[in-house]
């Protein structure tokens, strides 16, 4: 699959991008190497190249700085970071590896979903070279190829694709995605508390109903109060039975937390990705001839072919920009279904039927302790 060439064009259908072969990043449960060495692996499996193969996040941080050298003007996903916050997370911990595997298959799903940089020779080096070699390999094939301006066919030509105006369509766009990367960070960090905020319900839930559950299995029999003795043991198994209605209510608690946080963080967290990454693509833009052009005409003549170059990178990486636009006009409608899924989830969550039986279940225990209280 390709972008459209001319700026004008319609670029590519959300449906094949989707499509596009994607790569499964997993953690190796074992961690290699000896003592405080040790270090976390990742398998990547993908159905175009076949063979799964093992990288080390050192590998992907090569990978990373190598398309960055390669596609200059094209949206490179970024990388989770390296290590954790000081006094935040050990970098060691689960969470944290959980956490960074998560931001590693957002970028390896960007990578595969471009249809530039997906079909380039450094992608499958990266994805089917030999462990111990991949970054010689990477490094010798970048160092080889170069970026993408040198092999690029069109880069020459393709101020014949550029409309007039393409200087203000491109701060238009600019200013227009920005504002969208503020309100999509906002609406992420809020799904993200409101996700945790289910989780930690569901570990209440847990803890209450197995303190309902101990309290309703307690053997010690109350003072022999003529009244309360035969009360209390109906009480204490309504109060045991109650324990596992609770232990219903933290599963779908768990449950809920998981799916939005698959289904709505995870994948807002993606979409974010690739806005943050069009953002600094906008600020690799080479900049304005201006400067050079002011100097005496004497100095000019001697850097004609340099001014002429740097003319026409000017202009590639006003193309290269507008299809990477195009691409990110392409991924909006995206998130309609996102918060569309995350509506509902919060409706489901919201109309939970066992909570009206649980309340059903409270009054019934509340009426027998007065009754026969009476």
């Amino acid at each position: 699959m390709r972008v459209a060439l001319e700026p004008a064009g319609s670029g590519p259908m959300l449906e094949d991008l989707l499509d596009h072969e994607s790569v499964k990043v997993e953690t190796v449960p074992e961690k290699k190497g000896i003592l405080f060495l040790k270090h976390v692996e990742y398998k990547l499996v993908s159905p175009h190249f076949m063979l799964p193969v093992a990288r080390r996040f050192s590998d992907f941080a090569v990978f990373h700085a190598l398309l960055l050298q390669r596609f200059i003007y094209r949206m490179v996903p970024p990388m989770p970071p390296k290590r954790a916050l000081k006094g935040v997370l050990n970098h060691r911990s689960e969470h944290f590896i959980e956490n960074r595997r998560r931001g590693l298959q957002r970028f390896m799903t960007l990578v595969m979903r471009h249809p530039i940089i997906s079909g380039d020779e450094l992608v499958k080096v990266f994805m089917t070279a030999n462990s111990a070699e991949v970054q010689v390999k990477m490094r010798e094939t970048i160092k080889r190829i170069g970026d993408e301006y040198i092999t690029c066919p069109m880069s020459a030509i393709v101020k014949r694709f550029m409309p007039d105006d393409i200087q203000t369509q491109t701060e238009v766009n600019r200013e227009f995605i920005c504002s969208m990367l503020s309100s999509i960070h906002k609406l992420r960090d809020v799904t993200e508390r409101m996700s945790q905020r289910s989780r930690e319900n569901s570990t209440d839930l847990l803890a209450f109903g197995k303190d309902l559950r101990a309290l309703g299995s307690e053997k010690a029999q109350p003072p022999q109060v003529a009244t309360a003795a035969p009360s209390w043991q109906n009480h204490r198994q309504s109060i045991h039975g109650l324990s596992e209605d609770f232990r219903i209510l933290a599963d779908k608690a768990a449950l809920q937390g998981a799916k939005e946080e698959n289904e709505v963080v995870e994948r807002l967290s993606l979409f974010l990705d690739l806005l943050q990454s069009y953002k600094r693509a906008q600020q690799r833009r080479p900049e304005p001839l201006t400067e050079l052009l002011e100097q005496p005409e004497s100095r000019l003549a001697q850097q004609e072919n340099a001014i002429v170059t740097m003319e026409l990178r000017s202009y590639f990486s006003l193309f290269c920009l507008h299809q990477e636009t195009q691409l990110v006009f392409t991924h909006l409608p995206l998130t309609t279904n996102i918060l569309g899924a995350f509506i509902q989830s919060q409706i489901q969550g919201h109309k939970e039927p066992s909570s009206n039986g649980r309340s059903w279940m409270i009054r019934e225990v509340l009426g027998k302790h007065t009754h026969n209280s009476n």
